[in-house]
């Protein structure tokens, strides 16, 4: 399945739209990766624990898409956008949306 931010496929023909196509992921943090991050906001640099949670949340809200794009029987999803929002002290969500669409 092609997935991209763009409105267009190089190449190909938009035959149909399907709707919207979303995946989305709700993590928290744990208490062992806040130690570690409580130490790295000390010294300063990049909280890697953190980072690894979000490049986590953004892969399974991705396939999560990109399952329900399938199921409406899409061959792309285009127009791809990311978000992120804060649900609860210390958990977070990601949401990944698009447009499913048929290709000729």
């Amino acid at each position: 399945m092609i997935i991209t931010t763009g409105e267009q496929i190089p190449g190909k023909q938009i035959t149909q739209i399907l709707g919207i196509s979303r995946g989305s992921t709700v993590r928290a943090r744990n208490v062992g990766r806040d130690i570690f991050a409580g130490i790295k906001n000390l010294v300063g640099g990049e909280i890697k624990e953190y980072t690894k949670l979000q490049a986590e949340s953004r892969e399974q809200a991705m396939q999560r898409m990109q399952e329900d794009a399938q199921k409406m029987g899409a061959d792309a999803v285009i127009n791809v956008r990311m978000h992120t929002s804060m649900i609860t002290q210390g958990a977070s969500e990601m949401l990944v949306y698009g447009t499913a669409v048929k290709l000729n």
